[in-house]
């Protein structure tokens, strides 16, 4: 099986199953001297770990991560750095009236159909859980990129029809993880919540979106076509399970725009640099970053598990059968999605940043600096 791998320089390989023994993931092409310890991988984890509101599922999953390689003294060695995170609260057993009677619109059979058989305890390969170790890789790559005075924020945007104004980069650094939504709006979240809670208590789900964003991305990332900036960076968001879409900029919207309102005219920055007046582009143009802020949003379906009865049918026995989804499981995915939508963004900037030799190896070690907070990149016109 084929797929489990990110990233060119900074290479990303992860193995395990949702109820296996444990979650691993290798990460290749870190440069050696940044610091580096358990408690920077962990502080990431529990963002994304299960259990952590009544909104997430009741999994009892403390995603506790353990480095076995690749660091001595505290510092990257510039080897391999491998990590583990155990599964200590799986509970197959609920899952084997689904061992040839696939759940809606789960991978289950289009999964059994390729390879012959899977491991069938809480989706297997295929479960949201294996992001687990992508958060991990990550919380290594955001270290790196804060050196370089980078940084990615992303918060949840909308939940079913209730959708939150724009919000500028220093709320989303404020405000996100105040709330369980993960939503920078204060007020908006609360409306989220309780519109979360109603599906949740008529035993159904609901989906909803992520805003991210990536401030002090250097101008000059990326090449056209299929090493295109935002060509990569689809494929990391959409790799995430469930998405159902990806845009940056002005997305689907710039359908409405004509080409005169939608052009960036080109002016002279205080240090003579030319500089698109605007971002309606989302800092890329050409599959080429800009040097201004990145931008878009990410989409998700609704949870597919689901206590209410639904209709499938068993492939060995040739019957139909109606059949209720029990276990733990959440009901809307963009909350937990934010630190994963975060670590996505990291590690597609930085395997740009290496493969443009862009990563300074002096200032691994250095703190990180101050981020610009002012430009709000939600009006196209801004200037």
């Amino acid at each position: 099986m084929n797929g489990n791998r990110f990233g060119r320089l900074f290479q990303v390989t992860t193995y395990g199953e949702s109820h296996g023994d444990a979650m691993g993931v290798t990460v290749s092409g870190c440069p050696a001297g940044l610091e580096l310890d358990e408690e920077d991988v962990q502080a990431e984890l529990d963002r994304r770990k299960p259990g952590q509101s009544m909104i997430t599922t009741s999994r009892g999953e403390p995603d506790a991560v353990s480095i076995n390689s690749g660091i001595q003294d505290g510092y990257t060695t510039g080897t391999p750095i491998g990590m583990v995170i155990e599964n200590k609260d799986a509970r197959s057993g609920k899952y084997e009236p689904y061992v040839t009677a696939p759940r809606p619109s789960h991978g289950d059979f289009t999964y059994s159909t390729k390879f012959g058989t899977r491991n069938w305890g809480g989706g297997g390969r295929s479960s949201a859980r294996e992001t687990v170790n992508w958060v991990a890789a990550g919380a290594i790559a955001k270290k790196i990129l804060e050196t370089e005075d980078i940084r990615v924020k992303a918060h949840v945007n909308q939940i079913g029809e209730i959708e939150a104004p724009e919000v500028s980069f220093e709320a989303m650094l404020e405000h996100t993880e105040e709330n369980e939504v993960r939503c920078a709006h204060p007020e908006t979240a609360e409306q989220m919540r309780e519109l979360i809670d109603e599906y949740q208590t008529e035993g159904d789900s609901i989906g909803g979106s992520i805003y991210f964003e990536a401030r002090g991305v250097p101008r000059g990332l990326g090449a056209p076509r299929f090493d295109s900036f935002p060509a990569r960076l689809g494929q990391a968001m959409m790799s995430i399970p469930a998405t159902t879409g990806f845009e940056f900029g002005l997305g689907k919207s710039a359908r409405e725009w004509t080409g005169s309102d939608r052009n960036e005219d080109w002016a002279f920055d205080a240090d003579g640099n030319p500089v698109p007046e605007g971002n309606t582009h989302g800092g890329l143009q050409g599959g080429i970053t800009t040097g201004q802020p990145i931008y878009g949003e990410a989409t998700w379906h609704a949870p597919t598990s689901i206590p209410k009865q639904q209709k499938t049918v068993d492939w060995e026995t040739g019957e139909e059968k109606e059949i209720q989804v029990v276990g733990r499981h959440d009901p809307v995915l963009p909350p937990r999605a934010v630190p994963v939508v975060e670590a996505m963004l990291n590690l597609t900037i930085l395997d740009f940043m290496l493969l443009g030799g862009r990563i300074n190896p002096d200032r691994l070690d250095d703190q990180p600096g101050e981020y610009d907070t002012e430009y709000h990149p939600s009006s196209p016109d801004n200037e």
